[in-house]
């Protein structure tokens, strides 16, 4: 399934509506685990990206996840900016090579894997977008995959980041980033795989 530009828009646009809609959750979500401002860090991001896409005409795949990882790096504080951002730049690289979304994914992961130096289980954005990578390439994604992801970070014990300080206090919680990085996926479901 190829991503075109103007899906990518329509995607990340939704992705904005959503981090707004729930930042003051998100920053709850984070109150407990780590220092309290995922959601206010990550609205303030989106509202950048939408700036920057409403002002592309007609852009690329590649054009409109640059111009997301740009602004997210910018603008967003702690580490999510640079996570996300770095997972926005890997997908833009791979878009000059392809636009299958599974590639686009798989591409954005290893982007986050490679900065935070985070696997699988160490309660962190890795462990809702390698289910979600791993379910469009084998053709089995749906919003169940998501919120599956999303969930089985709850019962972890933080070992990377602001939330692996406060230890065995981490485990019950869910992991803002996934939860933002959750959203980030159901806004595709809803925009381009409807």
């Amino acid at each position: 399934m190829e991503l075109t530009g103007e899906q990518a828009q329509r995607w990340i646009l939704c992705f904005q509506e959503k981090i707004e809609k729930n930042k003051a959750y998100l920053s709850d979500l984070d109150q407990a685990i780590g220092d309290g401002d995922h959601g206010s860090n990550m609205y303030r991001g989106v509202q950048a990206v939408k700036e920057k896409l409403n002002e592309l005409e007609d852009p690329t795949t590649e054009e409109v996840l640059k111009t997301t990882a740009m602004a997210l790096i910018s603008k967003v504080g702690g580490a999510s900016g640079p996570l996300y951002g770095s997972a926005f730049m890997q997908m833009a690289k791979t878009a000059k090579e392809t636009t299958e979304l599974p590639e686009l994914i798989q591409a954005g992961l290893e982007g986050i894997k490679q900065r935070g130096k985070a696997e699988l289980k160490d309660k962190t954005m890795v462990d809702a977008w390698a289910p979600v990578a791993e379910a469009l390439t084998n053709g089995t994604f749906s919003n169940d995959t998501i919120d599956q992801a999303v969930e089985d970070t709850k019962p972890l014990q933080a070992k990377k980041g602001r939330a692996s300080y406060v230890g065995e206090r981490s485990i019950g919680a869910l992991d803002p980033g996934a939860v933002s990085s959750g959203y980030l996926f159901t806004a595709l479901v809803e925009e381009v795989l409807k």
